[in-house]
């Protein structure tokens, strides 16, 4: 049997001529940046270091764009954005050892949240491979090991004749579903070395997909067509598939209540008649999915954040449409469907008999006003003020990216993202310092649409380095950092439980001052000018800061535990 991309192995003239021919001048680096251009990648970032030389010599003759950061983390994050704007495998680029590892919790949070990222670092030259101790700079026992655990798959090169293959077999792992970030390393005298091997030009990858089990769908349709009140929770796997129009569809098709997790915000229109938002962390909302008689979770492993902290017991039965096999069933027995989101409410779409519930529209209005009522007798109007000065100074289809802040924690609940793919934080995996990096990441793939990032000052001071970044190359974003004068979230969780904070108070710069030493344009701004001056800067090209004094606190929580930091 013949498959139409098999005709993809046979060279050209020009293929075979530049085959023959190679240029002059190349080293294992080259093989490196070539087959990344091959395979359709246009921008990397990261940083220079000692053995990774040969990589960034080599971007000098490509048409690659860097972007270097400051710091190998942010690197990451920004990586990550650019695999979650884009759908496309971010290359990040690094040096062995200290460097490496120092990209560890960005990388974390790209396989929590499914964002692909294809990581090529350098290694110690060969000689010190195999767990020696030859005293290479930089050297570890086994690099590798350190990222096994943390990444999709590991994938090491000792000849270099095996680059373009290595990266090929990792960036289809980073775009097979579910997407995540992947690691290849190289060691220094690989891609130093002068090379022969011609120059890489046939780079087509083809990511399986992972369509449903038949026998599985329709049980879920037989389900979902017969139930009485079915609900339905949609994930971040309903936007990385780009499934929210199925989505929306399906749910209109059974009349069916949706919630979106902190993950999936988007998924599913804020104002729809069957949208119960996002209120995930309030008793009303999870009565009301504990009430359903089928409850179709859609891309989401029903995680801490998504269960109200594990509160969450559902009475009916769940069916659990998951990528990620190792998350089917993990917190509740369920129909689970191994699938990617698109693919399997595509298969329901096809399959289910349209139900009509006129009453559904009217249950989702009861439980919101129980949520409207309970935020309201907490008289906490600067938070919902700050946060809809927020909304109403960004563009609708601008993407904003969200530090582990309180404001954020207020925006999991109750911000409208617009659209899906727009609204993007660290839920994943909880790590401070995510929210301006990324931002970087995701203006560098869009740059037709302004970019927001939402920090406290104390995740701010994990990205401060990263201003020279947004100057040097002129990128579009604007810096929100609500100043509370430490770990605000923090400092909350610690009076709650010990009646008193430590270690919460931190000593931190002039912002606008900082961000202006850096040719950066800086605003203090107040609550009652936050959104006329967010506005501006957000309408004004290049990067900008505005810095809003304020202590905010968090509604209070309607669950059996308390929040986790």
């Amino acid at each position: 049997m013949t498959h139409d991309h098999d005709l993809v192995l046979r060279p050209t003239a020009a293929q075979t001529e530049a085959a023959l021919n190679p240029p002059g001048g190349r080293h294992g680096g080259d093989l490196v940046v070539e087959t990344l251009a091959s395979l359709g990648a246009t921008t990397v970032f990261g940083l220079p270091g000692q053995h990774a030389l040969g990589v960034f010599d080599a971007l000098r003759r490509s048409d690659l764009r860097y972007i270097g950061l400051r710091v190998e983390n942010n690197a990451g994050f920004a990586a990550d954005a650019y695999g979650r704007i884009t759908g496309e495998a971010a290359p990040l680029l690094l040096s062995t050892g200290p460097g490496a590892l120092t990209s560890l919790a960005a990388l974390q949070e790209a396989r929590a949240a499914s964002a692909p990222v294809l990581a090529i670092s350098s290694q110690v030259p060969t000689a010190g491979l195999g767990g020696g101790r030859r005293g290479y700079l930089h050297e570890l026992p086994d690099q590798a090991a350190s990222f096994r655990g943390v990444v999709k798959s590991v994938h090491t090169v000792r000849a270099q004749s095996q680059i373009p293959s290595a990266i090929a077999e990792a960036w289809t792992s980073a775009l097979t579903v579910p997407h995540g970030p992947v690691w290849v390393e190289i060691p220094q005298d690989v891609l130093s070395a002068p090379t022969s091997i011609p120059v890489v030009t046939g780079g087509d990858t083809f990511p399986e997909e992972l369509p449903p089990r038949p026998e599985l769908t329709a049980v879920a349709a037989d389900l979902l067509s017969r139930a009485e009140r079915p609900a339905i929770i949609a994930g971040g796997g309903v936007v990385r598939a780009d499934a929210s129009k199925k989505l929306r569809q399906l749910a209109e098709r059974l009349q069916a209540p949706v919630v979106q997790t902190f993950g999936g915000k988007g998924a599913f229109p804020w104002t729809h008649p069957l949208s119960l938002q996002s209120w995930l962390e309030d008793r009303h909302t999870t009565d009301f999915l504990e009430d359903a008689d089928v409850l179709l979770v859609v891309g989401s492993g029903l995680g801490e954040l998504s269960s109200n902290y594990h509160t969450f017991t559902p009475r009916g039965r769940l069916v659990q449409i998951e990528a990620d096999l190792g998350k089917l069933e993990s917190n509740h027995p369920a129909l689970g469907i191994h699938a990617d989101a698109r693919l399997a409410l595509q298969a329901l779409l096809e399959t289910v008999e349209e139900r009509t519930d006129q009453a559904a529209p009217e249950r989702v209005r009861a439980v919101l006003d129980k949520v409207r009522e309970r935020i309201a007798s907490q008289e906490l109007t600067l938070e919902q003020d700050v946060l809809a000065a927020v909304r109403g100074a960004l563009p609708s289809g601008a993407p904003s990216f969200w530090d582990m802040t309180i404001l954020t924690y207020w925006a999991w609940s109750a911000f409208d993202a617009k659209a899906p793919n727009t609204m993007h934080s660290a839920q994943g995996a909880g790590g401070l310092g995510y929210g301006f990096p990324a931002a970087l990441g995701a203006a560098a793939a869009d740059p037709t649409h302004p970019v927001l990032a939402v920090s406290g000052d104390g995740g701010a001071l994990y990205s401060v380095a990263e201003l020279a970044t947004a100057r040097q190359y002129d990128l579009n974003v604007t810096w929100l950092i609500v100043d509370d004068g430490g770990y605000g979230i923090l400092r909350e969780y610690m009076t709650d439980a010990f009646g008193q904070p430590t270690a919460t108070e931190l000593t931190r710069p002039d912002y606008v001052a900082l961000a202006e030493s850096f040719g950066v344009p800086g605003v203090r701004t107040s609550p009652e000018t936050l959104e006329a001056d967010l506005a501006k800067a957000l309408g004004t090209p290049g990067p900008s800061v505005v810095v809003l004094p304020a202590v905010l606190r968090m509604f209070a929580p309607t669950h059996l535990g308390s929040r986790p930091g």
